[in-house]
């Protein structure tokens, strides 16, 4: 049986080697568990490091965090308030607006009212000055008041009063442009008329008897002479006896000399109205009577005659200057100062 098996060489005893090694195993395997002691003592330093700063860091962050709740909460607080306040402001700045366009409005209310109540004092100043004028037959305070109202226009300096200022310019360069009869030299040629109203022959008058000579003879006249003179003197009887004359007016010639008389007498009534209406400034009426003057010595009077023609020629006078009384009319004027008393 043991020829079957092979041999066993017993192995050489390792216990000699194993046991000079086993110091220095021991040796690096005690530096190698000190020196993770050592790193794991250093981890656990540094994980505590570590661990105290991150909760500073969460420390921190919660402080942070609460301080910046509590900035924002005021910044909430601060915005709402702000908002509030500006909310006021508005309300307040709409409420300054609207006492701004009321004020502005209650300004032009004034200023316009006192524009309004200038153009109505100019207005009615002007009026009353050119009655005055019409009756003192003088353009004096027509000028003035219109000078008048000129200067406070310009104080006024208001630009929708300027159309009023050029009206009256053209107004005060026509009133002094105008050349004025005078009424006191009118006055006397109106009553020379009058005193020539009887001395003014009719277009019926009969012609006035020439004397007639005696017929007795002179003593230092001859036979001859008075036979000669005779048959003259007879002569003009013989023609005295019909009167051949023309009249243009067929009624001169019906005039009874009652008729005659009152015909004088109502071209006097005429020229002495025309002088009562002139001294009240009644031009129209004044020229319709001088007028119909002028008619009653055309159609009743004699033509022919020197002083019918002397009469005549100062009436025509007299109608020709009385049209140079009128003052010029400020119709532009007072037009101007209706649109600008009516706003436009």
């Amino acid at each position: 049986m043991n020829a079957d098996f092979p041999a066993v060489t017993p192995l050489a005893d390792p216990a000699p080697e194993e046991a000079q090694g086993a110091p220095w195993l021991l040796w690096v395997v005690a530096a190698v568990a000190v020196l993770a002691l050592g790193l794991s003592a250093m981890l656990w330093q540094k994980l505590s490091s570590m661990q105290e700063q991150l909760a500073r860091q969460s420390a921190d962050s919660g402080v942070q965090a609460t301080q910046a709740a509590v900035v924002a909460k005021q910044a909430q607080e601060l915005s709402l308030e702000t908002a509030a306040k500006a909310s006021v402001m508005e309300a307040r700045l709409s409420e300054v607006s609207l006492q701004r366009t009321q004020l502005e409005e209650l300004m032009q209310s004034l200023s316009r009212s006192r524009d309004e109540n200038m153009v109505v004092d100019i207005e009615s100043a002007v009026r009353l000055a050119q009655q005055q004028s019409q009756l003192t037959g003088s353009a004096e305070p027509l000028l003035a008041a219109l000078r008048s109202a000129d200067t406070r226009i310009t104080r006024a300096a208001q630009p929708r009063l300027t159309p009023v200022q050029r009206a009256i310019a053209r107004d005060l360069a026509r009133i002094k442009a105008t050349a004025l009869a005078d009424t006191p030299t009118l006055l006397i040629k109106l009553d020379e008329l009058v005193l020539l109203a009887d001395e003014v022959p009719l277009a019926n008058a009969v012609a006035a008897a020439h004397p007639i000579e005696p017929l007795k003879r002179k003593p230092d006249e001859s036979v001859a002479n008075w036979w000669v003179r005779l048959g003259l003197l007879l002569r003009d009887e013989v023609r005295s006896l019909v009167r051949v004359s023309r009249i243009e007016e067929p009624e001169a010639a019906l005039l009874s000399p009652e008729q005659s008389f009152f015909l004088r007498e109502n071209l006097k009534l005429k020229l002495l109205n025309a002088r009562l209406s002139l001294l009240a400034r009644h031009i129209d009426s004044a020229r319709s009577d001088l007028a119909t003057a002028a008619v009653m010595l055309t159609r009743y009077f004699d033509a022919g005659s020197r002083k019918t023609q002397t009469t005549v020629a100062l009436l025509q006078q007299v109608q020709a200057q009385i049209k140079a009384l009128e003052l010029p009319r400020i119709d532009d004027t007072l037009a101007a100062l209706t649109t600008a008393a009516s706003g436009r």
